[in-house]
């Protein structure tokens, strides 16, 4: 299906640290062995409005530190339906397009997925998503990042918590991916951390607050992934239970941005170079992926339906360390 030898790609993105990183390895690695690329501005709303735009090398400089994403993106319902996205392919082939490079999180790759295995495409995804929930892939680009800034934000907030005397309840995203939330929790040294894949009775979390305050414990910090439960009726719980008074703390969209670490710098260097060489290789319908140190393509087919986190070893850490 894929022999024709690749002489333009295009590149669409969703956001989080590290994408322009990738942009720039996917342009300069295609600049490099003659190819011509168009980056699609705004995502798949882009892709069925034909918004192309030429990249070079010179577009990508100074953008490997930048966060969010110099194409724009956005969430595209339209995709949805079958007919915009036979306009979406047919904008490809009609922009002389050979292959396709995705950079997102599941939403993206499925999307790819689609127009790969219905519409006979020649895609390859990479990995981005900070929940780090791609199925099959130890680890998405973007990940560090937002680890790095929710830390950041925590070490603050610890300083007030232990000045105030105060638990502080401090949610983070993932909406069905506690990873993030447990990673931050261990790394910022945190009491408690709350999970959608723990059932973890809040009677337990009261008792241990009564039983430290009993002891002369000050402070405490509860980290919440957002598709657990509202950080707000968390804190009014654990106030209605013991007495403490409570604050929350949301870090939001500040997770997405900011400049990206070292870590999904290196990593956006080799999987946007892998994606390209994947195109050139004939390879689809699939995503390149970091897996023991080495570069991996997965078939979106061979991908299991749901990535399944083992947290358990990591949340019994926690509870010795806290």
């Amino acid at each position: 299906m894929y022999n024709r030898a690749v002489k333009r790609i295009a590149v669409l993105t969703r956001d989080c640290g590290g994408v322009n990183a990738a942009i720039r390895a996917v342009v300069r690695t295609a600049a490099a062995a003659g190819l011509e690329v168009l980056g699609v501005r705004r995502g798949y709303e882009g892709l069925i409005d034909g918004d192309f735009t030429p990249l070079d090398r010179r577009s990508v400089s100074n953008i490997i530190g930048h966060g969010g994403t110099i194409l724009k993106t956005s969430r595209s319902e339209r995709f949805y339906e079958r007919g915009f996205q036979e306009q979406a392919a047919a904008n490809i082939r009609r922009a002389g397009v050979d292959g396709l490079v995705v950079i997102g999180g599941n939403g993206s790759l499925a999307a790819a997925h689609v127009l790969a295995s219905q519409h006979g495409l020649r895609v390859v995804g990479v990995p981005a998503t900070i929940d780090n929930d791609v199925p099959g892939v130890d680890k998405s680009l973007g990940g560090d990042t937002a680890l790095n800034v929710a830390l950041d934000a925590l070490d603050k907030i610890r300083d007030t918590a232990t000045s105030m005397e105060r638990i502080f309840v401090v949610e983070v995203m993932g909406r069905k991916s506690g990873w993030l939330a447990m990673q931050v929790a261990l790394a910022g040294g945190c009491e408690e951390v709350l999970l959608p894949e723990k059932d973890l009775p809040m009677e337990t979390v009261f008792e241990d607050i009564r039983a430290g305050h009993a002891l002369g414990k000050i402070s405490w910090i509860v980290i919440l992934a957002e598709g657990k439960a509202n950080a707000q009726d968390v804190a009014a719980a654990i106030t209605g239970a013991t007495g403490l008074e409570t604050r929350i703390v949301v870090l939001g969209h500040i997770q997405r941005g900011g400049s990206p670490t070292a870590a999904d710098r290196i990593l956006a260097a080799r999987l946007g170079h892998a994606a390209v060489e994947a195109l050139q290789a004939g390879r689809a319908d699939g995503c390149v992926h970091l897996k023991n140190g080495a570069i991996e393509f997965l078939p979106f087919s061979e991908a299991p339906e749901r990535k399944t986190i083992d947290i358990e070893a990591d949340y019994r850490l926690l509870r010795i360390l806290s």
